[in-house]
C-alpha cells in the first residue's frame, strides 16, 4: 500500500488499548490481561461520511458520531482488558455516559452560568468573562484531579500512544513502536484542544447572544434562559470549532495559526502521558488495520 499522509486518521484512547479510524473503517485495538493484542474492525456508513463532509454541520455530527461509537468501543475495550466475571453491558455502558454527559452539562456549562449570573446580575460583560473563566478553570482542574487516578493515567499513555502512533504514519514510517516513540504526544488535531477551541468560541457566541436576544423581565427566566441557549447552541459551536482545529492543524507553519494552536497543546500535557513500547504496539496494531496494512501480532474478534 502507498503510504501517502492520511490526514483524516484519527482516533482515542480507550481501556488496555487505542481506538483508531479513518473516513471508513474503524478498529479497536486491546491488551489483555494475558498479555494477547486483540483488535476489532467496524466499517463505518456511507451516509455518515457525506454527511460528515458538509462544512460546519460536520462538526457537530462528528462529535456526536464519536461519542456513539466511543460507547460501543470503550464497551469491547472493558470487556477485553477485564476478567470475564466483572464484563460490563451495553446498557450499562450506555447508561455511565449519560449519566458522565449530564454532569459534564451541569459542571461545565450551567454551573458556571449560574455563578456567573447571580454575581453579576446586571453588567452582561464581566458575566460572560466570568462565566468563561470559571468554565475553563473547572475543565483544567477536573483533568488535572482524575490524573492523579492510577486508571486514568493508563489512558492517558494510550492516549500518548496514539498521537505518536499517527506521527509516524503522517511521516511515512515504518510503523514500528520504536518509530513511534521518537514523536511527541502532542498533537493539534487531539480532542481535549478541540475541548478547547469549544470553550473560547462559546465566549464569542454566549455573549453576542446576551447581546442580540432581548433580556428577560426576571432573574430566573434570565438564568432559565441563559442555560437553555447554552446546551441548544452547543452544536452551532461544535462546528465552529471543529472548522477552526481543521485550518489550525494543517498551517501550523503560520505563527498566528501556532498562537491559536498553542493553548490546546499545552493541555494535551496534562491529558497524555509518555507511552511504553507494549502500549505502541497495541496502539500500531489499530493504525494498521485501518489503513490496510497487514497485522500478523493481533487476534481479530467479531463481536
Amino acid at each position: 500500500m502507498s503510504k501517502e499522509k492520511f490526514s483524516s486518521v484519527g482516533g482515542q484512547a480507550v481501556i488496555e488499548g487505542v481506538m483508531m479510524r479513518n473516513a471508513d473503517l474503524l478498529a479497536t485495538a486491546v491488551r489483555r490481561p494475558d498479555g494477547d493484542i486483540v483488535y476489532k474492525k467496524t466499517r463505518i456508513s456511507k451516509n455518515r461520511s457525506k454527511l460528515a463532509t458538509i462544512p460546519f454541520l460536520r462538526g457537530a455530527i462528528t462529535l456526536f458520531d464519536a461519542l456513539v461509537l466511543g460507547v460501543k468501543e470503550l464497551t469491547f475495550s472493558a470487556n477485553q482488558a477485564e476478567v470475564e466475571e466483572e464484563q460490563l453491558s451495553q446498557k450499562e455502558a450506555v447508561m455511565t455516559t449519560i449519566f458522565s454527559l449530564a454532569l459534564g452539562i451541569g459542571l461545565f456549562i450551567v454551573l458556571p452560568s449560574v455563578i456567573s449570573s447571580f454575581l453579576f446580575k446586571d453588567n452582561r460583560v464581566h458575566s460572560n468573562l466570568l462565566e468563561a473563566g470559571l468554565r475553563l478553570s473547572f475543565f483544567v482542574l477536573y483533568i488535572f484531579l482524575i490524573s492523579f487516578s492510577k486508571d486514568i493515567k493508563r489512558v492517558f499513555q494510550y492516549h500518548g500512544a496514539e498521537h505518536k502512533s499517527i506521527y509516524a504514519y503522517e511521516q511515512h514510517l515504518d510503523l514500528t513502536p520504536e518509530n513511534a516513540q521518537k514523536f511527541t504526544t502532542l498533537h493539534p488535531r487531539c480532542g481535549t484542544s478541540f475541548l478547547l477551541i469549544v470553550m473560547f468560541i462559546a465566549i464569542i457566541v454566549f455573549t453576542s447572544l446576551d447581546f442580540i436576544l432581548p433580556p428577560p423581565t426576571t432573574f430566573t427566566m434570565k438564568l432559565l434562559t441563559k442555560v437553555v441557549l447554552r446546551v441548544i447552541f452547543m452544536p452551532l459551536i461544535a462546528g465552529i470549532s471543529y472548522e477552526l482545529q481543521r485550518y489550525t492543524s494543517n498551517h501550523l507553519d503560520n505563527f498566528f495559526v501556532k498562537l491559536i494552536a498553542a493553548p490546546g497543546m499545552a493541555l494535551q500535557r496534562l491529558t497524555t502521558k509518555e507511552p511504553d513500547l507494549a502500549q505502541l504496539e497495541v496502539a500500531l496494531v489499530a493504525l494498521k488495520v485501518v489503513i490496510g496494512e497487514p497485522v500478523d501480532n493481533a487476534i481479530e474478534i467479531n463481536v
